[in-house]
C-alpha cells in the first residue's frame, strides 16, 4: 500500500512504499536536480532511470542528454501500481520528449527488444544507471540484471557488426557460390528424422568421458548407424573425435566461412556423412565428404538479394543467425526430430590440459608442437586476458571467456522453452557450462536415447528428380543473368560508360547494398549516402562509390560476366 505525503513540502514524511524510503521529505525535486546536474553524460550512451516515479530531476537529465550525440533515456519501473502514478504524473514535456521512453515490468529479452525496436541495435556503445529516487531499493537485484543484460545486448550486437565488417564480403561470396548447389542439393527442410531421438555433440572438452561412456553403453551397436536406436547430429569440429573412434554420425552441421575450418576434414575424404550446410559455408568444406548435402541459410545481416533468390524459388529453409556451429546443430535437431534431443560436449569452457576433445584439430595440433619446451597444457589461453575461472555445471573448475559465455547466454536465450514442460531437450553432465536446461546423468540419458528399443529407420531418401533439378537450374540462370545486368549497370553508371541518373543510381545501390552493407562506416551507421548526398558528391560519397566500384569486378566474376577483367 502506498503511503504518501506532499513530499516536495520541507518538513514532511516522504513517500513510503512497502517500508522504503522512496522520496525524501526535504525538497525531493531538488535533490533529484541535484543528481541529474552529477551525471556524466557522453556521447552514445543510454540512461537508464529506475523508478523515476513523478519525474523529478528528468526534464534536467534530458536537457543534458540532449547535447549529446545519439544518447537517450529509459525510464524502467518494475511495480506495476507505480508504473501507473508515474504514467498519470509524467507532465506532457515527459510524455512526448523524443528521447524519453518508459517501461514498465519487462523481462531481459522483451527490454532489449523494445531498445532495438526504439534506437536500432548500433545506437549505443554503453549503458548507465541513474537513480533520481529511492524507488531502485525494491527491486535492486532486478534492475541491476536489465542492466547488465543490456550492456551484453549492446556488446553483441557490436561484436556482430564487427565480425560483419571483417567477413560480409565472404559471406555472400560463399553464398553465391554455393547458389550452383541448389539444383542437386535438397533444402534441410526435406530431411526428418521422425519421432527418432538425436545426441547432439558439439567438440568440447567433455566429449571425450560421453564418448567413452556411450562405447561402454552400446558397444558395437554405437558404430552401426542402422542399429542403434538414436541419430547423432554432430558440429563438423566433432568428426575426426568420432572417426578415431569409429563412430558415424548421422549429420555433420557445417557453418564456418573460413578457410581454416578445412582442418576439421583432414583425412575425411570420401567418409560417407551426409552433411547439413550453410549457404555461406566456405563451399569447399562440403566437397569433402561423400554423404547427401542439405541446405540451410542464415541471413547474416538484411540484404536485398536475398528477396530476389526467394522470389527464384532458389533459397533454403531459413535458420535464426546463431553464430555457433553447435547451436545451429541443436537448432536443426529439434526441426528434424519430434523426439527428444540431448546435448554433449556443448561446454562454452576448456580445461588447463585441453580446448577441445581428443583427435579434435585443435588438440592434434597441440600434440604436434609438443616438445622439451612446449607442454600440452595451454598456458596462453588459460592466462589470456580476456579469460576467467568459471564453475562448471559438475561443480568443478574451468574457464570461459567473454565470447563463450555470449554464446552460452543465447543458448539459453534461444532453447530455453524446449527445457520446460514437456522438456524434449536435455544436457549430460560434464565439466562445461551449465546451458539453463536439465541435466542428466549419463546413465539416465541414455536410457532415453534407447527409449525407441528398435532401430530408427532410415530417412527417406528423396533421391535425384531430374525434372526438379532442370526447373532449378533454368531458375538459378535466369536469376544469375538478371544479377549481372543489374551489377553491369551500376559498373557502367559509376565508369562514366552509361550516363549518369542518380535516381537510378540510389535505387541500385539499394538493391546491391551486397556490395556495401560490410563497409565498416555502413555497418556502424547501418547507412549509406541518400540521393542527395549522390547528387551533392561529396569526398566522403565520392570515396564510398569508389570502394563500391572496387567490388564489383569479382562478383560479376562469380556471376559468369565474361566481360570482367577476370573473365
Amino acid at each position: 500500500m502506498v503511503q504518501e505525503t506532499a513530499a516536495d513540502e520541507p518538513g514532511t514524511l516522504g513517500f513510503f512504499y512497502k517500508g522504503k524510503t522512496l522520496l525524501s521529505g526535504v525538497d525531493p525535486s531538488e535533490r533529484a536536480n541535484r543528481v541529474a546536474d552529477a551525471v556524466d553524460i557522453t556521447d552514445r550512451t543510454l540512461y537508464l532511470c529506475p523508478s523515476p516515479l513523478y519525474g523529478y530531476g528528468l526534464e534536467r537529465l534530458l536537457a543534458r542528454i540532449a547535447q549529446a550525440r545519439d544518447s537517450a533515456l529509459l525510464c524502467m519501473e518494475a511495480e506495476s501500481e507505480l508504473a501507473i502514478l508515474s504514467r498519470e504524473c509524467f507532465n506532457e514535456t515527459l510524455k512526448n520528449h523524443p528521447l524519453l521512453r518508459f517501461a514498465g515490468s519487462l523481462a531481459e529479452g522483451e527490454l532489449c527488444k523494445l531498445v532495438r525496436r526504439e534506437w536500432g541495435p548500433l545506437t549505443f556503445t554503453a549503458v548507465r544507471t541513474v537513480r533520481l529516487t529511492g524507488g531502485w531499493q525494491l527491486y535492486p537485484t532486478l534492475y541491476e540484471t536489465l542492466e547488465r543484460t543490456l550492456q551484453r545486448e549492446i556488446a553483441i550486437n557490436w561484436a556482430n557488426a564487427m565480425t560483419l565488417a571483417r567477413l560480409g564480403r565472404s559471406y555472400i561470396r560463399n553464398a553465391l557460390r554455393n547458389l550452383a548447389l541448389v539444383p542437386r542439393c535438397p533444402s534441410l527442410d526435406e530431411l526428418s528424422f521422425g519421432r527418432a531421438p538425436v545426441l547432439v555433440l558439439g567438440a568440447g572438452p567433455s566429449l571425450d568421458g560421453t564418448l567413452d561412456a556411450l562405447s561402454a553403453h552400446f558397444g558395437g551397436a554405437l558404430s552401426n548407424t542402422e542399429g542403434r536406436p538414436f541419430r547423432i547430429v554432430c558440429a563438423d569440429t566433432c568428426l575426426p573425435s568420432l572417426r578415431a573412434r569409429g563412430i558415424r554420425p548421422d549429420l555433420a552441421v557445417i557453418l564456418e566461412s573460413q578457410h581454416w575450418n578445412m582442418e576439421d576434414f583432414v583425412g575425411l575424404s570420401g567418409w560417407k556423412i551426409p552433411v547439413a550446410m550453410d549457404l555461406s559455408a566456405l563451399p569447399r568444406s562440403g566437397g569433402v565428404l561423400a554423404g547427401r548435402r542439405y541446405l540451410f541459410f542464415t541471413p547474416w545481416t538484411h540484404l536485398r538479394i536475398f528477396d530476389r533468390i526467394e522470389a527464384s524459388g532458389l533459397l533454403p529453409t531459413a535458420l535464426p543467425p546463431l553464430g555457433s556451429v553447435g547451436l545451429n546443430a541443436v537448432a536443426i535437431a529439434l526441426r528434424v526430430s519430434s523426439g527428444t534431443v540431448i546435448t554433449a560436449g556443448l561446454d562454452f569452457s576448456f580445461t588447463l590440459d585441453l580446448s577441445h576433445s581428443r583427435s579434435s584439430p585443435g588438440h592434434s595440433a597441440r600434440l604436434r608442437r609438443q616438445n622439451r619446451l612446449t607442454g600440452l597444457l595451454n598456458a596462453d589461453a588459460t592466462f589470456g586476458a580476456a579469460v576467467f575461472p568459471v564453475i562448471s555445471k559438475d561443480g568443478g573448475r574451468v574457464f570461459s571467456s567473454p565470447v563463450m559465455l555470449g554464446y552460452r547466454d543465447l543458448f539459453e536465450r534461444e532453447f530455453a522453452e524446449f527445457g520446460c514442460s514437456p522438456p524434449q531437450l536435455f544436457d549430460i553432465a560434464g565439466n562445461g557450462l551449465s546451458l539453463g536446461i536439465k541435466v542428466l546423468p549419463p546413465e539416465t540419458a541414455f536410457d532415453i536415447l534407447s527409449s525407441t528399443g528398435r532401430p530408427v529407420s532410415t530417412p527417406r531418401d528423396f533421391g535425384d528428380n531430374e525434372a526438379t533439378a532442370t526447373k532449378l537450374a533454368e531458375r538459378l540462370k535466369a536469376f544469375t543473368r538478371a544479377e549481372q545486368g543489374r551489377v553491369t549497370l551500376l559498373r557502367n553508371m559509376l565508369t562514366g560508360k552509361d550516363a549518369m541518373n542518380h535516381e537510378t543510381l540510389d535505387a541500385l545501390l539499394d538493391e546491391c547494398n551486397y556490395l556495401w552493407s560490410h563497409f565498416p562506416d555502413c555497418v556502424a551507421s547501418k547507412r549509406r549516402p541518400s540521393l542527395e548526398d549522390l547528387k551533392a558528391g561529396d569526398a566522403t560519397t565520392v570515396s564510398f562509390l569508389k570502394r563500391v566500384r572496387a567490388e564489383i569486378d569479382p562478383f560479376l566474376k562469380l556471376l559468369g560476366d565474361e566481360n570482367s577483367y577476370w573473365g
